[in-house]
């Protein structure tokens, strides 16, 4: 059974992971282009990813209309990344102007009773979106093969000869569970993108003290922000491996260079546009009958006295 798959531009091809492969973050930019970013200068980079954006999301929201009029596919969209990334401005850019009938965000926090004492995929299940329905996982299924691998303590109640402690292909598992279940919207004709969000730890050491200088953005952190910070090698390697094994033409992983947000938002606001204008949608096709009773009803209300 064939499965829907991602339309990737050729420009951020060099980005995408479409197969099982070694990742290792330190191969990958967390600057886009630095060398020619650097060339034009960074006011004038800043300028085309502006123009860039407003034309993505210009083509997005085209897309999405004929995406909900038609009703054949959805998307999934998963946005992953270290602390201070810029997941939750990355979704308010992208998403302006787009019709909020068709378009949601899904969040996970802590996993609830009722989460833990179900399997580790239930909870992201009922939040795929409906065909003609665009869908942001805002973290994602991947923070339990993240978050609960830096911090096993986090694991919902498994029987012990299944748990990570007796099964050293615990993690290779959980991995193949995921791409199943990735498989499995595929071929039932939803679109799957993927972004990781790619900063530097210098990156986020700035974006943090910008959190802890302005009053205004106290809101943004708390101590628990600070203190993964000091799993920084843990959640990179679990990244890297996550990465190397779940990448797949039917549900790509994009690694965006996000240190310049705009830059970031831009590439991942064309990758999207891209992916959706090539799946096969339009708007949908009147018989000829339903066309011509259309025109009578216009017909017949023009004949209408005005009051």
């Amino acid at each position: 059974m064939t499965a829907t798959k991602a339309n990737i531009s050729p420009q951020f091809k060099e980005l995408s992971i479409t197969q099982a492969q070694k990742v290792k973050l330190n191969k990958h930019p967390s600057d886009y282009k630095a060398h020619e970013v650097k060339k034009a200068g960074k006011k004038k980079a800043h300028l085309i990813a502006g123009d860039i954006l407003e034309q993505s999301r210009s083509a997005l929201i085209a897309a999405h209309e004929k995406l909900w009029a038609c009703k054949k596919y959805g998307v999934l969209i998963v946005l992953q990344g270290m602390d201070t990334a810029g997941k939750d401005g990355t979704i308010r850019h992208i998403l302006s102007g787009i019709n909020p009938q068709g378009c949601r965000v899904a969040g996970f926090k802590v996993p609830t009773t009722e989460e833990h004492s179900h399997s580790f995929l239930w909870r992201y299940q009922k939040e795929v979106p409906a065909r003609g329905e665009v869908v942001i996982f805002n973290r994602s299924h991947y923070e339990d093969v993240l978050a609960v691998k830096v911090h096993p303590e986090y694991m919902e109640q498994l029987p012990e000869e299944l748990s990570f402690k007796k099964n050293k292909k615990f993690w290779d598992s959980r991995y193949e569970d995921i791409n199943a279940f990735e498989h499995h919207l595929a071929r039932n004709g939803i679109l799957v993108l993927k972004f990781f969000l790619h900063i530097s730890k210098d990156e986020q050491k700035n974006r943090l003290l910008e959190r802890l200088t302005l009053e205004e953005k106290y809101w943004k952190i708390s101590p628990a922000d600070l203190k993964e910070r000091q799993f920084w090698d843990q959640y990179s390697a679990a990244y890297e491996d996550l990465l190397s094994q779940t990448g797949h033409e039917y549900a790509p992983w994009i690694i965006v260079p996000a240190n310049d947000k705009k830059i970031a938002r831009a590439i991942i606001a064309n990758v999207i546009a891209d992916a959706i204008n090539g799946l096969a949608i339009d708007f949908p096709k009147l018989t000829t009958d339903a066309i011509q009773e259309l025109k009578l009803a216009k017909v017949a209300l023009e004949k209408e006295p005005n009051l």
